[in-house]
């Protein structure tokens, strides 16, 4: 699933909603660790990417 629709006039596929959401969730991460650039960048994206799945999760249920 795209978080954007697709670019008619230069064709262009959009962002995925998973990683928009996990774009979105990364921030807030790494605004909530003491020390965000001290070797976490692996352990935020990671983070980030759970949070996208329990959204896309949660977005699957309203659906039902």
């Amino acid at each position: 699933m795209k978080a954007f629709a697709a670019n008619t006039k230069f064709y262009q596929e959009g962002m995925d909603l998973r990683d928009y959401f996990a774009a979105k969730a990364l921030p807030v991460l790494m605004h909530a660790d003491s020390k965000p650039w001290e070797g976490h960048h692996e352990i935020h994206a990671e983070q980030a990417y759970k949070f996208a799945d329990a959204m896309m999760k949660a977005r699957e249920k309203k659906d039902d």
